[in-house]
């Protein structure tokens, strides 16, 4: 259940993310917070 609130965090940064920015900004910040959530879950 703990691992379920990072993920939710990460899928409202990416639908703001996507929302709001454009291009290559877009592509590095998406892929910064899959990474930091990836980091978070599973501890890598």
């Amino acid at each position: 259940m703990e691992g379920l609130i990072p993920i939710a965090v990460a899928l409202l940064g990416v639908i703001i993310a996507w929302k709001v920015l454009k291009g290559v900004v877009k592509t590095v910040v998406l892929v910064a917070i899959l990474i930091a959530a990836a980091i978070f879950v599973f501890g890598v």
